[in-house]
């Protein structure tokens, strides 16, 4: 019975501690139109929402998804951003230690050993004698006196004597206790403990807009290599047709049939696709380089494109949904709508600052003389020492740190809705250059037949007599820039799709948007309730 007054104590304490000052959280409405923008610069959406997908539904060619796998496990920025995760999330389980008490074992031993003293004082007569010296001798101690003439007494005697007592204990002592722990009565600690676990949630989305990116940025360095290869390939075409024309036109020089003028001519165009074949040649060096620092090591060259048209075949179309809600699962999104969880939830433990602390100092153990007596029920002890605490002057300090969280909140949310504002516009942007960009590439490869039709006939009129050099040069020109600006379309709708995978959410299509803990992302529960991140998946 003894034993009820504590655990009473501690089970109220416990019981009170559960409610919240944190304003209730809902999600602020999404501050765009509901559906992408319509207009002649747009595609037809469907009604269709946007389907699960992953980046090997979008990205199809095999070498381009081995180059991916491998960055996903060796680049260093994603290595950073999962440091990260693990930082944020001894973080959460620090701050939410913090709700229960913490329990101490102790067990000791004292040994003593002192002395004490007494003083025992003794008085005794000396005898009786005539005349001479007279001796006595008492308990205490021994006296002399000496007797006069005649008839004499002897004299009193008093001794003093000191006696010593010796002490020694033992001392046995096992216990356990809590110290200070705070009832949670206002819900400081818990308001807390939610944001360090938004803030978690929150890095584990800033990581899987690392990797979104980083899938993106692979995409297109393995597109620009394919590009410049193909530049490379009309370069050095271009280069060999020039060296032709120089060697006929120098003979044609030397003959007497043809004006130095069309040898220099001639020569312009060799040395145009010249520069540009060693531009282009330098592309690719760098275009490589581009490629290993993303993946994080060296890159299989057998995985490398051999041109723009061969790999913008290889990526795949990703239909927008008419719904701008998919918006609300990018990553970057899920990220600052965490992020703004967290300052809501910190504008509850402000405000509980404003309230008394109550803590509670308990302790329950055995005490006794001897080892063997030491878990007896008369060697129990206990005690129970709440506290409370409330600042009478804090010269405005509380009311000004719920007003510093508030703001904070607040330029939260103004960021949340920023951050989906962008988003907006970078679907919007991405669906009008997908919009329009087949009727460019249609137009620019009608532009490059004819091109190369008006070279053939040009050269075909030239060698007949009929038009001169000069329009055989500039037949030429026109072909060599069509074959460039047919390449550059090719490469730009190709990014188009990987821009439309990365600005609409990429692989985060497949998570939930959050409603609390992730539910999506893949791990499992640990004995902290936090789920493992699922960054490098």
């Amino acid at each position: 019975m003894t034993r009820l007054p504590a655990l009473a104590a501690l089970a109220a304490g416990t019981a009170l501690a559960g409610c919240s000052l944190a304003p209730t959280y809902v999600r602020p409405a999404a501050p765009v139109p509901t559906s992408w923008p319509a207009g002649d610069a747009y595609l037809r959406q469907s009604e269709a929402r946007l389907p699960s997908v992953t980046y090997r539904d979008i990205f199809r060619d095999p070498r381009l998804q081995a180059i991916i796998d491998q960055a996903l496990a060796n680049n260093r920025d994603l290595r950073v951003a999962v440091a990260n995760i693990e930082a944020t999330r001894a973080q959460y389980r620090i701050q939410r230690a913090d709700l229960f008490p913490q329990v101490n074992a102790t067990g000791a031993y004292s040994y003593r050993d002192s002395g004490s003293s007494g003083v025992v004082t003794g008085t005794d007569s000396g005898g009786t004698g005539t005349g001479g010296t007279g001796t006595g001798t008492g308990a205490g101690g021994t006296g002399t006196g000496t007797g006069g003439t005649g008839t004499g007494t002897g004299g009193t005697g008093t001794g003093t004597g000191v006696t010593t007592v010796s002490s020694a204990r033992s001392t046995f002592q096992a216990q356990l206790g809590v110290t200070a722990f705070e009832i949670d009565l206002f819900g400081r600690v818990r308001s807390l403990t939610s944001a360090a676990l938004s803030r978690y949630f929150a890095q584990e989305a800033a990581a899987r807009a690392t990797r979104l990116t980083l899938v993106g940025d692979i995409a297109n360095a393995w597109l620009a290599y394919a590009a410049d290869r193909s530049l490379l390939a009309v370069a050095q075409q271009t280069a060999e047709a020039a060296r032709a024309s120089v060697k006929l036109t120098d003979a044609r020089l030397r003959g007497g049939v043809a004006p130095r003028t069309d040898l220099r001519q001639a020569q312009q165009i060799l040395a145009t696709a010249e520069a540009d074949l060693a531009q282009q040649t330098t592309l690719l060096a760098q275009d490589v380089n581009a490629l290993q620092l993303l993946v994080g090591a060296p890159v299989d060259p057998a995985l490398l494109p051999g041109s723009i048209e061969q790999a913008a075949a290889t990526i795949g179309e990703l239909p927008a949904g008419i719904d701008s809600g998919v918006l609300l699962r990018r990553p970057d999104v899920v990220q600052a709508e965490y992020a703004l969880r967290a300052y809501n939830a910190e504008i509850g433990a402000a405000r509980a600052e404003l309230f008394p602390r109550i803590s509670l100092t308990g302790l329950v153990g055995f005490a006794s003389t001897a080892l063997r007596t030491l878990f007896n029920s008369g060697s129990f002890n206990y005690s129970v020492a709440p506290n409370a605490s409330y600042p009478i002057f804090r010269a405005g300090a509380g009311r000004a740190g719920v007003a510093f969280s508030v703001a904070q909140r607040d330029a939260a949310l103004a960021s949340y809705e920023q951050t989906i504002q962008t988003a907006f516009q970078e679907v919007s942007d991405a669906l009008a250059r997908r919009g329009t960009i087949t009727e460019q590439l249609a137009a620019n490869r009608r532009f490059f037949e004819a091109a190369q039709d008006t070279l053939n006939l040009t050269n075909a009129r030239y060698r007949g007599g009929i038009d001169t050099f000069l329009s055989s040069l500039d037949a030429q020109r026109q072909l060599y820039s069509a074959q460039q600006i047919l390449v550059q379309t090719q490469l730009t709708r190709a990014t188009n799709l990987v821009t439309l995978y990365r600005t609409l959410g990429g692989d985060s299509l497949l998570d939930a948007t959050p409603q609390g803990p992730l539910t999506a992302t893949g791990g499992e529960p640990d004995a902290a309730g936090v789920r493992a991140p699922a960054a490098a998946r």
